[in-house]
């Protein structure tokens, strides 16, 4: 019971953290979220990372949260789910109800203008930083189908300004349709044996 009382506390504050701490939405957290549990925790691996990241991606809502409630779901069942929603919601509860309070000093301050876009520099680093590790692991497996599904939603999505929810949608069916083939193809070399 103890060792479940102190996951669920470093669920929760890893998440917390996570979330106080992560400017520019969804996902600069998730790669925040990947360097926590995937590189320094070893929680779950990298591919569960990217399962969970597309999932949380295609699902309704914030991905942040998403995110949260399936990597604590994974890691410590519902408890877990319950612990990282409050970990990742609370910070910017606070901190927007702080703002939402000094709305008229933050709103004219040039200071906290120049410091939000600064942040913005940042935010696009984490970003790219993702982009690129990420994409690098669907090269290394040197599947041809999944490189081609990559770049094929990037150039709709930066060329021909597709919405992401239909890119996502046709990914997801190219994937379920690929998994379909594949079983068939063992289920006929196990048949012929």
């Amino acid at each position: 019971m103890k060792i479940k009382n102190n996951l669920l506390l470093k669920l929760f504050t890893s998440t917390f953290y996570l979330s106080a701490f992560t400017f520019g939405g969804g996902y600069v957290i998730i790669a925040l979220m990947k360097k926590k549990f995937v590189d320094n925790l070893s929680w779950i691996g990298e591919d569960e990372m990217l399962n969970l990241t597309a999932i949380a991606q295609s699902s309704p809502g914030a991905v942040a949260v998403n995110a949260s409630i399936l990597l604590g779901y994974r890691v410590a069942g519902i408890p877990g789910a319950l612990i990282t929603i409050v970990g990742t919601v609370l910070p910017p509860l606070i901190i927007i109800s702080a703002i939402s309070f000094f709305y008229k000093a933050f709103r004219d301050n040039n200071v906290v203008n120049a410091i939000l876009n600064g942040m913005q520099a940042g935010v696009a680093a984490v970003i790219a930083d993702v982009v690129l590790n990420l994409g690098g692991n669907i090269c290394k497996e040197k599947d041809l189908s999944y490189i081609l599904v990559m770049v094929s939603a990037f150039i709709a999505t930066f060329f021909f300004k597709i919405n992401a929810m239909y890119i996502i949608l046709v990914c997801g069916i190219i994937g379920a349709v690929k998994v379909w083939l594949q079983a068939k193809r063992v289920k006929r070399e196990v048949l012929s044996k």
